[in-house]
């Protein structure tokens, strides 16, 4: 009995060891890329760290946190971020359900309006960045279509009222159609036995969609939103691009991972800039929660 119980602890640690010996590359990568990257922000985040002259690291514990609780500036981009994520995140996951939606409807040619729609994806944001500046320069193509139309035009580059609304404008129409391919995805898994149980207790296709379709892609939209969420949260390159990396006109245009960006490259206070990443993280944790709370949801199946 004795030798079984022995014959079965080492059989348990060669499996175990076996186990660790597999995972040992991805912990290697997770440790490299992933854990000592965090840590060298935490260590960064308690330091003033002065560049020139060699790398120096000076103390000064929980300081650069109550800084940046006293700076304005982080303030506006908070505001500006959250604004951004407040208008682009619904806008981008209602349009991208939309098109979904009329995807499956199996309308003609839906392979070519997939593939129509998808191109905004796979094309470099900082292209259709500067594609963007050129429709939204002053006689621009919007400007002379608003002119055309008999509305206001407004002066999209240089306006403080309506910067950031044309940053939100390109990154609903370039970002839905990535989020539109995993809704078609979800869309053909939904059983359509589901559809034709419901058409024979008489329900419309309004009904169909909001009783059926909808529920069923709730851990979907969470996943959704959530990507959505943390990918507006990081809004740099085309707020770079359109303020030339200062954040103007007057701010308006200034988000959280910019204000990072010239903390770290212009004013060389990676100290500050860490604690400013920490805040952001926090944030992005905080709200990622609140959504799971309300959006997340076991697979109906």
């Amino acid at each position: 009995m004795l030798e079984v119980r022995r014959r079965k602890i080492r059989r348990n640690l060669t499996e175990d060891l076996a186990g660790y010996l597999f995972m040992t590359p991805t912990i290697l990568v997770m440790g490299i890329f992933v854990v000592l990257p965090i840590l060298y922000a935490v260590f960064l985040s308690l330091h003033k760290v002065r560049l020139l002259g060699g790398i120096n690291y000076e103390f000064i514990g929980f300081r650069n946190f109550t800084r940046l609780v006293a700076d304005e500036r982080v303030w506006i981009a908070l505001w500006n971020t959250a604004q951004y994520v407040v208008i682009v995140v619904p806008s981008q996951t209602v349009l991208a359900l939309i098109l979904a939606v009329t995807l499956n409807s199996g309308i003609r040619g839906k392979n070519w309006w997939r593939i129509l729609y998808f191109l905004p994806t796979v094309t470099s944001s900082t292209v259709l960045t500067l594609i963007f500046m050129w429709i939204y320069n002053t006689n621009g193509l919007l400007n002379d279509f608003l002119g055309f139309l008999g509305l206001p035009t407004y002066n999209w580059l240089g306006d403080p009222a309506v910067a950031l609304k044309g940053i939100m404008l390109m990154n609903i129409w370039s970002t839905a159609p990535f989020f539109m391919v995993i809704y078609l995805a979800a869309l053909q898994e939904i059983s359509q036995t589901l559809y034709e149980a419901a058409e024979l207790d008489g329900a419309n296709g309004w009904q169909k969609f909001i009783y059926i379709t909808i529920p069923l892609l709730k851990p979907v939209t969470f996943f959704v939103v959530a990507m959505g969420a943390i990918g507006t949260f990081q809004l740099f390159d085309q707020s770079y691009i359109f303020s030339g990396g200062t954040g103007g006109p007057n701010n308006a245009t200034l988000t959280v991972v910019l204000l990072i960006y010239q903390a770290v490259f212009r004013n060389l206070q990676m100290g500050y800039a860490a604690a400013i990443a920490f805040l952001l993280a926090f944030v992005i944790i905080a709200l990622t929660l609140i959504q799971r709370r309300f959006l997340g949801g076991e697979k109906i199946s």
